[in-house]
């Protein structure tokens, strides 16, 4: 029953009701994956980010986080946002202020989602040991994870 439950919330996040457009969806995505170490999470979500217009050179620089000075405005404050929802668990007063200018309430409330949803996720596959589907190669940066 728990299953079900947290896969219905799960597509939730992953569907057109979560008001985050995909590519910023998956820009958050993949900085939790990457900051949960979490290396089944990285390898899915860099496939689907691609789809979903992400590039290469920006998948590598989801690493370095928000201070990198490649990114756009907005895509710097999602991974602001993410971090500190991961090592706060709260988005600080300037942060959200920042957001606010920039997105919906309803972004904003979809961007803490899923957060939250891939936070959990992560846990889920760091903890049972979820291997990779065959075929894929772990990111070097999330070995020994």
């Amino acid at each position: 029953k728990a299953a079900r439950a947290f896969l219905a919330w799960g597509n939730y996040v992953l569907s057109r009701r979560n008001d985050l457009p995909p590519r910023q969806r998956e820009l958050v995505i993949l900085r939790v994956g990457y900051l949960c170490k979490s290396g089944y999470e990285w390898t899915q979500h860099v496939e689907i980010g691609l789809r979903d217009g992400l590039t290469l050179p920006e998948i590598a620089r989801i690493k370095l986080g928000a201070q990198s000075p490649e990114w756009s405005e907005d895509d710097r404050l999602l991974l602001l946002a993410t971090d500190e929802l991961h090592h706060d668990k709260f988005i600080s007063e300037p942060t959200w202020t920042a957001l606010a200018g920039r997105f919906t309430e309803k972004q904003r409330m979809d961007l803490v989602f899923t957060v939250g949803q891939y936070t959990q996720v992560s846990m889920i596959l760091n903890t049972f040991g979820v291997p990779l589907d065959e075929g894929q190669t772990l990111d070097p940066d999330l070995k020994g994870y």
